[in-house]
C-alpha cells in the first residue's frame, strides 16, 4: 500500500476514539481540545509544584513571598486564572468540578500574595472573611470565591469531597496539593487528599475523653451525612488502620477547632 493511503488509513482509524472524547467535552462545558484534556491545568500544576512544599508534619506551606517577587510566575498566574473568563463550566462531570476548584484556589493563592504580608486570609475582617468581596469572570459572568463553594461545587456536584479540593489559606484548611486537580485523576486525587486530612491532627485528633475535629465538620455537617455517625463513617472509610481503631474505640465527639493563620512558608 503506497504510504500516503497508509497514514490517510491510520489517521481515520484514529478519528472513532477522539471524536467521542471531543464530543463528551464540549456536552459537559469544557469546550477545549479533548486531546489537550489531561495536561489543561497544567499551566497551575508548574506553579503549585514550584511554590507549595510539603513538610514532615504533613502541612503544605506555600511560599507567598517568593511568588510576589517572581513577576513572571505571577503573570503566568494572572494568564491561567484569565482562561477561565470565556469558559463555559455549565457541566457537572470530572472536568468542570477540577475547574472550578483549580480556579478557587489559583484566585485565593493571588489574594494572598497581593495582601502579602498577612496573617491570616481574614486580617481586616471582624467576622466572616473575604470570600464574597472576591471576585472572578468564569463564562461571562462575575462569581465570588464565596459563589464557587457555595452556589456551585457544594449544591451541584454533591461531594463531601469539595471541601479536601478547595484550600482557603488557613493552616487548619485541608492541603493545597502541590499539583493541579485533573478530571483524568480527579477521584483518586481526592480519596488521597481525604485520607491526608483524616490522619492528621488537623482533621482528627484523638484525646482521652474523645475526637477533637476540624471545624469543617461542625460547619459543614449536612455535606457529610448530617449527623455525628455519618461524620464518624465518614472518617472510618479514609482513617488509617490505627486511627481506625481509636475512633471505634472512643467515637464521642468531644469538641472542633480551628486555626486561620496562614499556611505560609515564614
Amino acid at each position: 500500500m503506497p504510504l500516503s493511503r497508509v497514514v490517510l488509513a491510520a489517521a481515520l482509524m484514529a478519528m472513532p476514539l477522539a471524536l467521542p472524547a471531543q464530543a463528551r467535552d464540549v456536552a459537559s462545558g469544557i469546550t477545549e481540545d479533548a486531546s489537550m484534556a489531561k495536561a489543561q491545568h497544567a499551566q497551575w500544576t508548574r506553579l503549585l509544584a514550584k511554590y507549595v512544599h510539603t513538610s514532615d508534619d504533613g502541612v503544605h506551606r506555600v511560599d507567598y513571598g517568593a511568588l510576589k517577587a517572581n513577576g513572571a510566575d505571577r503573570a503566568a498566574l494572572d494568564a491561567y486564572i484569565a482562561r477561565f473568563a470565556d469558559m463555559d463550566l455549565s457541566g457537572t462531570n470530572d472536568a468542570a468540578f477540577a475547574a472550578w476548584a483549580n480556579l478557587y484556589n489559583a484566585v485565593t493563592v493571588r489574594y494572598i500574595v497581593e495582601k502579602y504580608p498577612i496573617g491570616s486570609i481574614k486580617d481586616g475582617y471582624f467576622f466572616g472573611g473575604p470570600w464574597k468581596k472576591i471576585m472572578v469572570a468564569v463564562g461571562g459572568r462575575n462569581v465570588s470565591l464565596d459563589d464557587i463553594e457555595h452556589k456551585i461545587l457544594r449544591p451541584k456536584f454533591h461531594d463531601s469531597r469539595v471541601h479536601y479540593a478547595i484550600n482557603c489559606a488557613a493552616f487548619s484548611c485541608p492541603n493545597l496539593m502541590a499539583k493541579a486537580w485533573e478530571p483524568a485523576t480527579l477521584d483518586a486525587d481526592l480519596d488521597a487528599a481525604a485520607r491526608a486530612y483524616v490522619n492528621n491532627s488537623r482533621g482528627v485528633s484523638v484525646t482521652d475523653r474523645g475526637l477533637v475535629l476540624s471545624s469543617i465538620y461542625d460547619w459543614f455537617a449536612a455535606d457529610f451525612g448530617g449527623s455525628k455517625q455519618a461524620v464518624i463513617d465518614h472518617f472510618l472509610k479514609y482513617a488509617d488502620t490505627g486511627l481506625a481503631k481509636q475512633i471505634r474505640a472512643n467515637p464521642k465527639i468531644r469538641s472542633y477547632d480551628y486555626d486561620w493563620s496562614l499556611n505560609d512558608t515564614e
